[in-house]
């Protein structure tokens, strides 16, 4: 891309934003505010939804593929620490000798962590899932 103002701009702005959520006390409070908007959002979707009663198989059938996409992005590659474990199988270690590794031969790929959006997205969808059995708790009472 062409070096405008525009995409200076947006590069900076992007740049500063990532610096001030690399902060873990900030990260968890953007996925705790992820948490409870994904429960308000459950309270007002089962009420506007609920209102008509006429898109509630749709809008059931909408929530079910948005919360398995999510789960989907989030669950798809497991994070994996520095020193070699995966947290999924926590007794799997990698082998520090070259001969070990050679009769093993697994590969676990870089050492990744997951992003803020795919861990705000997973705390909303927990939020909407958590509201809608609430929801649904209070309609059976």
């Amino acid at each position: 891309m062409q070096r405008t103002r525009l995409n200076t701009l947006s590069n900076q702005v992007l740049l500063q934003f990532r610096q001030w959520v690399f902060n873990p006390w900030r990260r968890l409070g953007i996925i705790v505010i992820s948490l409870l908007f994904g429960n308000f959002f459950a309270t007002a979707i089962s009420a506007t939804a609920g209102q008509a009663a006429k898109l509630d198989v749709t809008v059931s059938a909408i929530l079910v593929i948005f919360v398995e996409v999510i789960s989907w992005l989030y669950y798809r590659y497991a994070p994996r620490r520095k020193d070699g474990t995966v947290p999924s199988a926590g007794l799997t270690r990698l082998p520090t000798d070259a001969t070990a590794a050679n009769s093993i031969s697994v590969d676990l790929g870089p050492v990744r962590s997951r992003s803020t959006l795919a861990e705000c997205l997973n705390a909303f969808k927990l939020g909407m899932i958590y509201g809608l059995f609430v929801e649904a708790f209070k309609l059976g009472s």
